[in-house]
């Protein structure tokens, strides 16, 4: 059975820094990103509608995260944010989605384990060298030495930033809201 968290109820809420006012409309950079199937993946060149969603770091099994983890607003909540789109991923494509994504600054190794732990029908994408982070500017913060990705959702029509959910809380909720807000806001469709 496919796992899935529930959060403690005590998690500080993120607030909106503005950290994301700059990306709606942008085009997304051309990069080849390395995907958990072994290929990569360049977000630019993507037709139709995409979900890219950006999560710090998934938790390793069997071990808890520090007390400091909890503490950081929007830290906690990635493996449930996965799962979510796991759950929705049928949902969203039905909605107009060609693709979704996870992406985060682990490993595609690292990411591996999560992938298929998790039984996550999407792909997840590295940032480990902050390329496309850096590129669009996207809000980070560093926890123990690791620069991580603050949580947040792109939804990219044809490679170009249609919308961004940041700050996402709880994460748990990520892919229904990502969800809701696409159904109020189909893609427009081109003839090909």
């Amino acid at each position: 059975m496919p796992q899935s968290l529930s959060l403690p109820d005590s998690l500080p809420v993120p607030h909106d820094d503005g950290a994301c006012a700059h990306l709606r409309g942008l085009k997304l950079p051309q990069l080849a990103l390395p995907t958990t199937a072994g290929s990569t993946v360049d977000f630019s060149s993507l037709p139709g509608r995409s979900v890219i969603f950006f999560y710090p770091k998934t938790g390793v099994p069997g071990k808890n995260p520090p007390p400091s983890w909890d503490a950081i607003p929007g830290a906690r909540g990635c493996t449930p944010q996965n799962c979510s789109f796991r759950d929705e991923h049928a949902n969203l494509l039905e909605a107009g989605v060609k693709q979704v994504f996870g992406a985060s600054t682990q490993s595609s190794d690292y990411q591996r384990e999560a992938l298929e732990r998790l039984h996550l029908p999407y792909l997840l994408v590295s940032d480990e060298k902050l390329a496309f982070t850096h590129t669009l500017n996207l809000p980070t913060f560093e926890f123990e030495g690791e620069i991580l990705i603050k949580r947040l959702t792109l939804i990219v029509d044809d490679g170009v930033i249609t919308h961004v959910l940041y700050p996402v809380f709880p994460p748990d909720k990520s892919a229904a809201d990502t969800l809701d807000w696409i159904k109020q806001h189909p893609a427009k469709t081109t003839k090909v």
